[in-house]
């Protein structure tokens, strides 16, 4: 990837565009842990790959472009939210349609759904994403202490969400 990112940072479209296709998978699920519609989703990737390619030269180390990218799609997600403020409850309602094979269980996805936002984010960017804790921390422009707090209460939650489920059955 670093030979991509490196291509891309002296103009070549098709570098960018393989780069680009190459994160879209990821830019996906972590666009979706934090907007619920998929209009929003694809709005918010749409302006990262636009950001991505105009701010590319600002990029110091080839190898952070992973990071570098989630941080502006997180902004570009967080900018969604403030362009749509007044949101209906029918907008609210997760659509389950498009999430890929870690989600297909829809049991799954409606519990790390309801998981409030500040632990879905930092639970997602973990343990689907694969990034470490000061990645995140970077990321996030938060502690580590946080991250691993908001970890920790993310999977507190999750296993009293399943402990329900079980009881439930």
């Amino acid at each position: 990837m670093n030979e991509l990112v490196n291509q891309a940072k002296k103009g070549d479209p098709d570098a960018f565009t393989e780069l680009m296709r190459s994160q879209m998978q990821n830019m996906y699920k972590a666009a979706r842990a934090i907007l619920n519609r998929d209009e929003d989703v694809a709005d918010a990737i749409s302006d990262t790959i636009l950001a991505c390619w105009e701010h590319l030269g600002s990029l110091k180390q080839a190898g952070y472009f992973r990071t570098w990218m989630t941080r502006i799609l997180i902004n570009k997600c967080y900018e969604q939210i403030r362009k749509n403020k007044p949101v209906s409850v029918q907008d609210q309602v997760p659509d389950y349609g498009y999430w890929e094979n870690k989600y297909e269980n829809i049991e799954w996805t409606q519990t790390l759904d309801s998981l409030p936002q500040r632990y879905r984010l930092v639970m997602i960017l973990y343990y689907v994403e694969g990034f470490k804790i000061n990645g995140i921390s970077k990321m996030l422009d938060m502690p580590k202490g946080t991250v691993k707090s908001r970890l920790a209460r993310g999977r507190e939650y999750l296993a009293d969400s399943f402990k329900l489920c079980r009881e439930g059955n």
